[in-house]
């Protein structure tokens, strides 16, 4: 009876009009596959709209998402393997994504790792050729006549 069209959960507006597992893939770091296995083990009906979902069936979602190894979701299923840091396997979600990643991109640059020189010039990072391609974005500094 008490439908709700948006919910808030891990600091995302997820929409309550789409079925669950696809409406969880809002949350930065939950992918489709790891949705899947959040609602199979959370023992939630897949064929639900995310709007049609309990209280207490949101918090063992969001339970699950936040230490998914007490759940029995094994080590290779999480985006965060082995933490430079920490050396732990974790699954990054929501704010922790991003802050993640500018993490990452902060250390290759202070080491000054060819990556992290390609992050910080703003060029392709991944060996792509960038002679002829990707000339819309950047402003090159004295063009050819």
């Amino acid at each position: 009876p008490d439908f709700q069209y948006i919910l808030r959960v891990l600091n995302t507006n997820i929409d309550g009009r789409r079925k669950v597992m696809y409406a969880l893939t809002s949350i930065p770091g939950v992918g489709r596959r790891f949705s899947n296995v959040i609602c199979k083990k959370a023992a939630v009906d897949m064929t639900k709209r995310a709007g049609e979902l309990t209280p207490d069936e949101v918090e063992k979602l969001v339970a699950i998402i936040q230490n998914p190894k007490q759940f029995k979701i094994p080590s290779w299923f999480l985006n965060r393997q082995k933490d430079y840091k920490t050396g732990k396997y974790s699954q990054a979600f929501a704010n922790g994504v991003q802050q993640k990643l500018r993490e990452d991109l902060e250390r290759l640059k202070k080491i000054r790792a060819h990556r992290g020189l390609r992050h910080y010039w703003g060029i392709r990072v991944r060996g792509q050729h960038t002679k002829s391609t990707g000339r819309r974005g950047k402003t090159m500094a004295a063009t050819k006549k």
